[in-house]
């Protein structure tokens, strides 16, 4: 899921509007995870995020931070 927007360099979303989507692959995992958890929790808010992130668990996230933050 999240590589279909955070994969492409370059990659601009319109929804709610016009910005540019960052590439996570090589972030650092702890931001990954705070991240995703602020959107779960609605500290930070975008329709889409909110969406995913409400739907993994504590595990998923941590998962998720470490395997993103892997990559190059």
């Amino acid at each position: 899921m999240c590589i279909g927007c955070h994969g492409i360099e370059g990659y601009k979303a319109t929804f709610p509007e016009l910005y540019h989507v960052p590439m996570i692959a090589g972030q650092n995992a702890k931001y990954i995870e705070t991240a995703l958890n602020e959107y779960k929790k609605g500290a930070r808010s975008h329709p889409t995020m909110d969406a995913i992130a409400g739907s993994l668990s504590d595990q998923d996230i941590a998962d998720l931070a470490a395997y993103y933050s892997n990559l190059k």
